[in-house]
């Protein structure tokens, strides 16, 4: 029998080395290149923790049958003293009773299930039981795939299923939660194109705008939109704020952000909206610092000749029915990028120095937003890859990459390398750490394909 705690003893031996060569004399040091050895113990902290959670989801499940309802009074946590098991895994750990459950479901996807005859067979989820085991997947990424996965089984096809689960589990490893449930919304688009248009009709109808005025003075304004309302609203905000961001430097990068302007994001939000007004009541003015922000709503060609699938909006995670890019295209100022048709000429080698629009929507295409963090198109630049000046760089596709000002500034400050593999707007990025922040300078995918869902099926 495999021992359940190998993983958990080579992850704490791990750790313990990582912790002994990140103190000195007791006291962590994090600067510098002497900061490496604290990473590398978040690293092994990360991992011990997901070999821990591994071993508890298994545990979990035991607990769960122990206390299934057919046992009645005579169940486990009934005879603990707890109304349910996950109540008893919530007492024991000291987190929530929905956390518990969820550690129960994990639990129970991913064990070994018996058949009929008493004989054993796989888990139901072997990919992200294996995962798990690996120390590759925590917790909270194998329960919302596993989520996923049960809530379409009924739709999709098996063998898309079972691809599915392999391409998410391998997708989910190092990211948080945030950027694995944007890999789960596209997956689920995919898996179930069908469900996109009903989805949609349910968040159009329950959009809303509430606006109020507090005794202090304030006035509160409260919102959801559905993806169409609001892609232009969170474009331009997004742009204005992008804007001041970069207006935090000298121009140079020289200047650490920050000086002169203390300002937090929802503040500069909350400015943007406000000059959103202003501009609504002028019409005629033409100094709103949006560096040419455009909505863009992307669907292949075939999917628009179609009328199947779902189309994308830049800087919106929920895709939107094949009806809803049609209509947002017929509005002058979204631009409809339909991927497989006639394109502009992209490539201007050093004719010019600055990156066209047209150059920027296929950077956009390609990186997604900042190629490095995610931030959306409108918080980024075009930037060379060989220096314009420096290095006589071209302006062109396989030279630029968007990148947020924090980004930029950490490319070019701490030595890390970029590496655009193949060509136009399906290349990808690849960003290579320098040796101080992983010795062996593993690249880490960036842009558009570190968050994109696709199948060969």
């Amino acid at each position: 029998m495999t021992d359940p705690f190998a993983g958990v003893d080579a992850a704490l031996a791990a750790a313990r080395t990582a912790w002994d060569a990140a103190h000195v004399g007791g006291v962590a040091s994090a600067d510098g290149v002497e900061g490496a050895p604290l990473a590398v113990l978040n690293t092994a902290m990360g991992m011990l923790r997901r070999h821990v959670d591994a071993v508890h989801a298994t545990v979990a499940a035991e607990v769960a049958r122990a206390s299934r309802m057919e046992l009645g009074s005579a169940g486990l946590a009934k005879q603990q003293g707890y109304r349910t098991p996950a109540s008893m895994i919530a007492a024991a750990t000291g987190a929530n009773v929905g956390d518990a459950a969820r550690l129960v479901a994990v639990g129970e996807a991913t064990a070994p299930r018996m058949t009929l005859t008493g004989a054993q067979a796989p888990p139901k989820h072997p990919e992200v039981a294996a995962g798990l085991s690996g120390g590759r997947l925590s917790v909270a990424a194998a329960a919302a795939i596993v989520a996923l996965l049960d809530r379409v089984a009924f739709r999709a096809d098996g063998e898309a299923l079972r691809e599915a689960e392999t391409v998410l589990v391998a997708q989910a490893h190092g990211l948080g939660m945030d950027q694995v449930r944007k890999i789960l919304t596209r997956a689920e688009a995919w898996l179930n194109p069908d469900g996109v248009q009903p989805h949609e009709d349910d968040l159009r109808a329950a959009a809303y705008v509430h606006i109020r005025e507090e005794q202090d003075g304030s006035i509160v304004i409260d919102a959801r939109l559905d993806p169409e309302r609001g892609a232009p609203v969170k474009t331009v905000i997004d742009a204005l704020v992008g804007e001041q961001l970069r207006r935090r430097s000298d121009g140079d990068g020289s200047t650490p952000m920050g000086e002169g302007d203390r300002r937090t994001i929802p503040q500069l939000q909350a400015d943007a909206l406000a000059t959103l007004g202003r501009h609504a009541l002028d019409c005629d003015s033409t100094d709103i610092p949006t560096g040419g922000a455009t909505v863009i709503v992307r669907i292949g060609l075939e999917q628009l000749e179609t009328s199947t699938g779902y189309g994308t909006i830049d800087g919106i995670a929920q895709p939107v029915s094949v009806g809803t890019v049609r209509r947002m295209a017929a509005d002058a100022r979204i631009i409809p990028l339909v991927l497989g048709g006639d394109s502009e000429i992209l490539d201007y080698g050093r004719a010019k120095r600055l990156f066209t629009r047209a150059q920027k929507l296929a950077l956009t295409e390609r990186d997604g937003g900042c190629a490095g963090c995610g931030l959306p198109p409108g918080m980024t630049q075009v930037h060379h890859l060989k220096w314009w000046d420096r290095d006589t760089g071209p302006t062109n596709l396989d030279n630029g990459i968007l990148l947020c000002t924090r980004c930029h500034h950490r490319i070019h400050d701490d030595d890390w390398d970029i590496h655009i593999e193949g060509a136009g707007v399906t290349a990808k990025v690849w960003f290579i750490p320098p040796v101080h922040v992983d010795p062996t300078r593993t690249p880490r995918l960036g842009g558009r394909a570190r968050y994109d869902f696709t199948l060969t099926a």
